[in-house]
């Protein structure tokens, strides 16, 4: 059971990406192409195909390991996800339409982040997930409101001290003497979801006769992986305790890894696109 669900875990956290870190990027590169408009949106909507099929996976698991306990709870988990779903729609319609429109002017820092605190607590509350919660708000917000470049740059600067301390969480569970057990299997997961990724783009791009720089650079681009992997490793572990240890050290120390050196091919492969003609 152990061993299905980490599998299960370490597949769909490959999916995850990190769009804090390639959003990034991309803005200080200061150029605007169809390279990095698709770039930042894969990285944005393969997060939440990532949730979305890790729990139907994680039910699987369950169900074919014929644990009824655990396999209620995933079902629960299910009715969860459409739950943060519908909370992060219900405050994203009004977010788009009052950020900005109380007082004239740009949004201020405390109509932005007031939502987004708000969408956390409530879904923290409910025992939803605040980070589908607010994937959800984002995206009705995006939808929905003409404005909504500036709702979200007033509270870039509030991103790093979150940022910092959702890793340093993270970090308290990884055991260094699991790290040596699973190392192996750390390098394994780091190639695979790399070669992966190239692969997977790279096809893709293809079927649909993307523009040349997209087929070759896209994959790279996408190298970062960061908080929605380990929110995976996270869920999981507490529903399977027993795959706790492999699962949490595996994905942190490879999000440690992989947060090292994929900026770096982000960054690489963004200039090489822009060389690229047609990009």
């Amino acid at each position: 059971m152990a061993t299905l669900v980490s599998a299960t875990t370490l597949s769909q956290s490959v999916k995850a990406t990190a769009p804090a870190s390639i959003f990034d990027l991309v803005q200080e590169s200061g150029i605007k192409r169809e390279f990095l408009e698709t770039l930042l949106s894969i990285a944005a909507i393969d997060d939440v195909w990532g949730l979305l099929i890790f729990i139907l996976m994680m039910a699987g698991s369950a169900i074919l390991a014929g644990d009824a306990a655990v396999t209620a709870g995933v079902l629960e988990g299910l009715k969860t996800l459409a739950g943060s779903v519908v909370l992060g729609v219900a405050l994203g319609v009004p977010m788009a339409y009052l950020t900005g429109r109380i007082q004239r002017g740009e949004p201020t820092q405390a109509e932005a982040l007031g939502f987004v605190l708000l969408g956390a607590g409530i879904a923290e509350a409910l025992g939803m997930l605040p980070i589908l919660t607010a994937m959800a708000m984002g995206v009705t917000v995006a939808s929905l409101a003409s404005h909504h470049d500036r709702p979200f740059d007033s509270i870039q600067g509030f991103e790093w001290p979150f940022m910092i301390l959702f890793f340093v969480l993270a970090g308290a569970s990884l055991e260094m003497q699991a790290l040596l057990v699973a190392g192996a299997v750390t390098v394994v997961y780091v190639l695979a979801r790399c070669l992966g990724i190239v692969a997977g783009t790279g096809m893709g791009s293809r079927l649909v006769g993307a523009p040349r720089p997209l087929q070759k650079w896209l994959g790279v681009a996408l190298f970062p992986q960061a908080g929605v992997a380990i929110g995976m490793a996270l869920f999981a572990a507490q529903k399977f305790p027993e795959a706790a240890s492999v699962v949490l050290t595996v994905v942190v120390a490879s999000t440690v890894v992989l947060e090292t050196i994929g900026p770096v091919f982000t960054r690489l492969a963004i200039r090489a696109a822009e060389r690229s003609p047609g990009a």
